[in-house]
């Protein structure tokens, strides 16, 4: 009996342990669970059935207290509650349908024996429907076994060997530092301007600071074509030695880096030369006023970078024209020669004219190959001789020992030679890359115009230009009407030196000679009017200009008889001027139909379009036999050209 009080007492106990938590938890959160902060559904009410109500006690539950009492005392001194038994107490077996999670466990009770065959009291408590639990959330408060690591699903067919990817960074990199800063030091060229050289520390920042000639080793491809035409610039008429070639060792980036930025810069600089930047013509002559055509270094960097041959591109800078090409050969050719003409240095005097007699007199006819002669006489074998050499060096063939006559004997001839042709060549630099495919060439030195089309001279007659103190200007412009019958307003300079003295001392002056004299707010202003006295003659081909100058008739036709034909004021007279009016304004014009309307006043013809004149002045000319032909100095342009460059060497 004792037994079985003891598992009544362990299952009432579990009983009522259960629905003390239930009813404590409901308590302090109904209807809400503590970890996920969501309503619980509602608990059902416990219902014991009819069937399942347990039977009245047994009367020998008195009998069997007493020795129930000592088991109490056990009780009591092993710190556990004593049960007291109540009348109508149930006493059996609580089989709950299903376990509740999460129930605290009481402490471990003595072992019960095994249960009576009494009949177990047996209570349907219906399993709580909850939502499915995120094991993340309920990890912190319920011990859980660690979970196996994720394995990837293995393919059922084997991919493919795929090919090894090979990553190579580029050595551009490495020098980026060097670059930025050795760019200033690598870029410290004499002539190369302010502007070129932050112009290309522009653009190799716009780069990255990457290098553009060299490969991590030395030279790239690229390089080594530049650093070649740069070798070879005297075939070009310019000298090596302003484009020193930057050394370097190709273990030191720093020093690959600074060669990298010097080669840029002498790149540029040798295009700049090439297209005519060694010599600034306006600071030689206010008559020398081309339009130079000079390519920024952006320009040339951009194209060399882009270019299969670098080299070939930094050689187009030179001028592309035929003329200057035969220039080319001659130097080649003038180089293949040695001088073995004798250098005689001949001492500084006084101007020898014919029939003078000096002690210099021997070592001049030394000088130009004569034989020796008894008497130190300037002669007239000594005086011709002379002439000749002054006309091959470009002087005005005179036959005077003058000063620049003296100094170009004291030149070898080869290297006078070279000097000529380079002079020759940096003019033609001031020339547009083109010319136009139909234009007018005026060589003033030579007293020639020439129309160009396609190449080819379709007409040529002979000129007269201006005089040394009224020098016509070297410039090109545009072509793009012609006048008939035009009338000639006396310009400033020869109204300065000419009109105003004879009107001051004869007011008739004008008139006597066919002017009009016109009073303005700023004084007064002649004209010569249409007519066969007319200083412009019957037509005048007009290019707007600074210098206000053009091309056109003239009534002193006989002057064109002279070989020497300086005579003009500044323009450009043309001998047959209605032949060149055929070629420039077209069929439907022809000289006959313009001279119908000669007298007959003022007329304005356009051209069908613009055409490109040139006016030059080239001393030196090379036929297309190869054959060297010299000009006299007019104005001493030519000179002017060579001692610049001499004296930039």
């Amino acid at each position: 009996m004792r037994r079985r009080q003891w598992a009544n007492l362990a299952c009432v106990s579990a009983l009522a342990l259960s629905l003390g938590y239930a009813a404590a938890l409901a308590e302090s959160m109904p209807g809400t669970d503590p970890t996920l902060g969501i309503p619980l559904p509602e608990q059902p009410a416990l219902v014991i059935l009819d069937d399942e109500k347990p039977a009245p006690a047994r009367p020998d539950a008195s009998a069997e207290a007493a020795p129930d009492a000592a088991d109490d005392a056990k009780s009591e001194t092993a710190g556990l509650p004593v049960p007291e038994t109540e009348p109508g107490m149930v006493t059996g077996t609580v089989t709950p349908s299903a376990q509740p999670q999460g129930i605290l466990v009481a402490p471990d009770l003595p072992s019960v024996p095994a249960a009576t065959p009494d009949l177990p009291v047996t209570l349907d408590i219906p399993e709580i429907d909850l939502p499915p639990s995120d094991p993340a959330l309920i990890a912190p408060f319920r011990l859980q076994a660690a979970p196996e690591p994720l394995r990837s699903a293995e393919p059922l067919i084997a991919p493919p060997d795929l090919p090894k990817v090979v990553v190579e960074l580029p050595p551009a990199s490495e020098f980026a530092a060097d670059i930025a800063a050795r760019a200033t030091e690598a870029l410290a060229l004499p002539r190369l301007g302010e502007r070129e050289r932050a112009d290309i520390v522009t653009a190799y920042a716009a780069n990255g600071n990457k290098p553009l000639w060299i490969d991590g080793k030395g030279w790239s491809e690229a390089g080594k074509r530049l650093t070649a035409r740069l070798g070879r610039a005297a075939e070009d008429g310019l000298r090596p030695t302003d484009y020193p070639l930057p050394a370097f060792e190709a273990s030191d980036k720093g020093s690959l880096a600074e060669a990298d930025v010097r080669l840029s810069g002498l790149a540029v600089l040798y295009a700049r030369d090439a297209r005519g930047a060694r010599v600034d013509p306006r600071r030689l002559s206010k008559l020398l006023t081309p339009t130079l055509y000079l390519p920024s270094a952006t320009e040339v960097l951009s194209e060399l970078t882009g270019a299969t041959d670098a080299g070939a591109v930094l050689a187009a800078y030179n001028p592309p024209h035929e003329g200057y090409r035969r220039l080319q050969a001659k130097l080649a050719e003038l180089r293949e020669h040695l001088d073995d003409t004798p250098l005689v240095r001949i001492p500084a005097g006084p101007a020898l004219k014919l029939g003078m007699r000096d002690d210099r007199v021997p070592l001049v006819r030394a000088r130009l190959g004569l034989g020796p002669t008894e008497d130190p006489v300037f002669d007239r074998s000594t005086a011709t001789a002379l002439a000749a050499f002054q006309k091959q060096a470009g002087l005005p063939a005179n036959g005077v020992l003058g000063a620049q006559t003296l100094a170009a004997l004291g030149t070898p001839a080869t290297a006078r030679g070279e000097q000529d042709i380079i002079a020759q060549m940096e003019r033609w630099r001031w020339l547009p890359a083109d010319l136009g495919s139909s234009h007018i060439m005026v060589n003033v030195p030579e007293f020639r115009v020439r129309v160009v089309r396609q190449g080819q001279i379709v007409h040529e007659t002979r000129a007269i230009v201006g005089k040394p103190e009224t020098a016509t200007p070297i410039f090109s412009h545009k072509m793009d009407h012609v006048i008939v019958n035009p009338s000639w307003f006396v310009p400033p300079s020869i109204l300065k030196k000419e009109f105003l003295p004879g009107l001051a001392a004869d007011p008739e002056y004008a008139a006597k000679r066919g002017y009009v004299v016109t009073r303005t707010r700023h004084g007064i202003s002649v004209r010569q009017p249409p007519g066969e006295r007319n200083a412009l003659g019957w037509i005048k081909f007009m290019f707007p200009n600074d210098h206000s100058v053009y091309l056109h008739d003239t009534p002193n036709r006989r002057l064109f008889a002279n070989e020497r034909r300086a005579f003009s004021h500044g323009c450009v007279r043309v001998d047959n001027p209605f032949l060149l009016a055929d070629q420039v304004l077209g069929p439907e014009w022809t000289h006959e139909r313009l001279k119908r309307l000669i007298g007959s006043g003022e007329r304005r013809i356009n051209l069908p379009a613009p055409l490109a004149i040139h006016l030059v002045y080239n001393t030196h000319v090379v036929g297309a036999d190869g054959k060297l032909t010299t000009f006299e100095d007019l104005y001493g342009f030519h000179r002017m050209v060579r001692q610049a460059l001499e004296q930039q060497g």
